[in-house]
């Protein structure tokens, strides 16, 4: 694999290392199983592209970005809470509807960003190449939500949404607001979705309206690989297993799809996608055993 696939992969792993956090809130902090990210992704491309594209500046492009992504994932978090429509059907209805928002956002199937500045041409150095730089941003901007959810989740508010996710009858009890708390997660997870989706959009070169299929697929097999390796219930730990677990799923992805003796093309990846998973759920359980068959022997 070539120096310029393997900077590619990281580049595209950080961008989902963004989704993957996200994910990390909704599904593991929440328990909440929230598919709207297959709606927020292309949402915050899309948001991001027509503002840019529009001539707005590309960084308060992609703060709209976020914030619309944080707007539907509210709006999830509201038809489960006040309407009393299940999580997972709430979350899927909205993932429908967001495909015709970003219908009506783009206007188009797809809106290009080549000519455009974005947030990488803007922060460009002179010395590096443009696929150099690129990772580098995405990795301080990774970096630093990593570190800004590390201490909102350490808060008061951060400590009940996660006791939302963990014992709701319990954190009712103690005078949280379960309700607010699943508002507010979701509103965070898929703003950090959308916000990976207006970087991705930026860095690929434009937005379009199918590039948010299988989102969710991705950012739970980076929660599950990064969990595999580092099996921890620290948060900071589990923050940074996410991201890890991100970049490790795309060069894992590269590797497959750069590998001739394998035969795999670019059609391949949702396949590519479904082993990985699988693996990572199956390692964790073998190792189990091996260890429990090992006590047993030496007992």
């Amino acid at each position: 694999m070539s120096m310029y696939s393997l900077w590619g992969a990281l580049e595209i792993g950080l961008v989902f290392g963004l989704v993957a956090l996200g994910v990390l809130i909704s599904f593991r902090m929440l328990r909440f199983p929230d598919l709207t990210v297959d709606g927020s992704f292309p949402l915050g491309a899309a948001v991001a592209a027509t503002l840019i594209s529009s001539g707005h500046d590309p960084f308060l492009a992609t703060l709209a970005a976020a914030l619309a992504g944080a707007l539907a994932g509210a709006i999830t978090g509201w038809l489960n809470v006040r309407l009393k429509i299940m999580d997972l059907l709430a979350s899927i209805l909205m993932m429908i509807a967001l495909y015709s928002i970003n219908l009506r956002v783009m206007g188009r199937p797809n809106v290009p960003l080549i000519s455009e500045p974005t947030v990488f041409t803007v922060l460009q150095a002179g010395s590096l190449a443009d696929y150099i730089m690129r990772p580098i941003i995405l990795l301080v901007v990774v970096l630093a939500v990593k570190l800004a959810l590390d201490w909102y989740f350490a808060t008061q508010m951060g400590l009940a949404i996660r006791a939302t996710g963990s014992n709701p009858r319990m954190a009712r009890s103690q005078g949280v607001a379960t309700g607010a708390m699943v508002l507010a997660g979701l509103a965070i997870s898929n703003a950090l979705c959308a916000l990976a989706g207006a970087l991705f959009a930026q860095s690929q070169g434009g937005a379009d309206i199918s590039m948010g299929i299988g989102t969710i697929v991705i950012g739970l097999a980076a929660v599950i690989v990064g969990e595999s390796i580092f099996p921890s219930r620290k948060l900071w730990v589990m923050t940074l297993a996410a991201i890890v677990g991100a970049v490790l799923y795309r060069f894992f992805v590269a590797l497959a799809l750069n590998a001739d003796f394998i035969g795999l093309r670019a059609q391949d990846l949702n396949l590519v996608t479904a082993v990985l998973v699988t693996l990572a759920l199956v390692i964790p359980l073998v190792k189990q055993r091996l260890s429990k068959g090992k006590r047993a022997r030496q007992c």
